[in-house]
């Protein structure tokens, strides 16, 4: 449904420090840098771009919004979160199930340095279902 998905941030080289240290654990990695931004995705150049940060001084989150990626397991979900503390998030929900949502909803939020709520994904099950 959706191409891209772009932020603007406030300190671009604090950003790119943080979203290279979060991404990469969820096969993003950045791919392309420009002057005023960075793009990140799966894959190598302009039709790979999943994901977009740029320079754009005063900008501010929107409460009630957040960017969710998604995990290959719960393992990457986990060092999604604490590679996110390593580089300058501040935890935003501790890794864990969120059976509110669905009974194997794996998910951790973390707040990026400018305070936008960023989320990391694991639909699977632990273990196949019996029917």
């Amino acid at each position: 449904m959706l191409d891209h998905v772009s932020l603007g941030v406030t300190d671009l080289d604090r950003s790119r420090r943080f979203y290279d240290a979060v991404l990469r654990v969820l096969g993003i990695v950045r791919i392309v840098d420009f002057g005023h931004g960075s793009d990140y995705g799966a894959m190598a150049g302009q039709l790979g771009v999943e994901f977009t940060i740029t320079l754009e001084p005063g900008v501010a989150p929107s409460l009630g919004t957040h960017l969710c990626f998604r995990a290959p397991d719960r393992a990457a979900v986990q060092v999604f979160h604490a590679a996110a503390l390593v580089a300058g998030g501040r935890n935003d929900g501790l890794p864990g199930l969120r059976a509110l949502y669905h009974a194997d909803y794996f998910a951790a939020f973390v707040l990026d340095p400018d305070g936008y709520r960023i989320e990391a994904v694991c639909h699977a099950p632990e273990s196949p279902s019996t029917i």
